[in-house]
């Protein structure tokens, strides 16, 4: 299948090169040179513009970083130059009001559309394991999965247009929420005197585990390899943490839901942003907890005025 890929981004290179393993003609385009570059290298065929790469299409799957982005790639790019009928798959993490407005726009014209958002990170785009959270009409979701499935190991279809966008932004606010929970604990904990692999192995088996803890535990070398053992590089970036937090925000507004919880979390990671921490992973943010320094292996934990 001729697929153009649009944003080779630290998420979408790893992914345009599963498509190219699949069997996939990959059609490429990236505002950046260098990862035009990488997307050769890997055996894509790269293009000038998103324009040139959507001719001649059957699909066309993009990750950018903003819903504006999005709305100006298809509305101008996309919409319209790919061939009448191309399945069209943004696997950006952006508003639900846009997704759906997008999906309008492209049936209009009669292009089925899917919002795919992902989770699992740049190691898992690379390996073909994300997760993807999808929105849009059965038939449209029917073309979509065999692509999206030679880029991850699971591929859910949430409902209609827009609702993988919301089931993104709502896994992530608790994403969020459980790293902060976790943060605080083994602070308090490395505070009580507790070694913090001790901490560990009785928590990751009892009532308080979770993916934050047992998975991507935020002490250094602690549990399972994770960021925090890089000293906080690659990953998942606090940034885009926090953009994530602000979209659950608007659609919790919009829908008249209470999020409490996720409003501290907002907070806490745009303080954590504001301090310089916007590049580091999101784990990141136990430092911003407080005299953390103790006699086990909590005392690598830095402490961020």
């Amino acid at each position: 299948m001729k697929i153009a890929f649009i944003g080779l981004g630290n998420m979408g290179g790893g992914m345009a090169l599963n498509l190219v393993k699949a069997g996939h003609e990959v059609r490429a385009f990236d505002l950046s040179e260098a990862a035009l570059a990488a997307a050769r290298e890997t055996g894509c065929d790269t293009f000038g513009t998103a324009r040139e790469a959507s001719h001649g299409a059957e699909a066309v799957v993009s990750m950018l970083p903003s819903g504006a982005i999005v709305k100006q790639v298809y509305g101008e790019d996309v919409i319209g130059h790919a061939p009448e009928g191309a399945i069209l798959l943004d696997c950006s993490t952006i508003d639900v009001a846009t997704a759906r407005e997008l999906a309008a726009m492209a049936e209009a014209r009669r292009y089925p559309m899917v919002d795919a958002p992902v989770s699992g990170g740049i190691a898992a785009a690379s390996s073909g394991t994300l997760t993807f959270m999808v929105g849009g009409a059965e038939e449209a979701f029917a073309r979509a999965q065999p692509i999206l499935a030679a880029m991850g190991k699971a591929v859910i279809h949430a409902g209609g247009s827009g609702s993988g966008q919301a089931a993104k932004i709502c896994n992530n606010m608790l994403l969020a929420i459980h790293m902060v929970g976790t943060c605080e604990a083994f602070a308090m904990a490395c505070k009580l005197g507790l070694d913090g692999q001790t901490f560990f192995d009785i928590s990751s088996v009892s009532s308080g585990q979770c993916w934050s803890m047992t998975s991507y535990c935020p002490v250094p070398h602690v549990g399972p390899a994770s960021p925090a053992d890089n000293e906080y590089q690659g990953g998942f970036a606090t940034s885009l943490m926090l953009k994530d937090l602000r979209l659950a925000q608007t659609a919790a507004s919009e829908a008249g839901a209470t999020v409490k919880l996720g409003d501290v979390a907002a907070m806490m990671f745009n303080d954590h942003c504001v301090a310089g921490n916007g590049n580091l992973d999101f784990s990141s943010i136990i430092q911003t907890m407080r005299d953390l320094s103790c006699n086990s292996k909590c005392e690598s934990i830095t402490t961020v005025n």
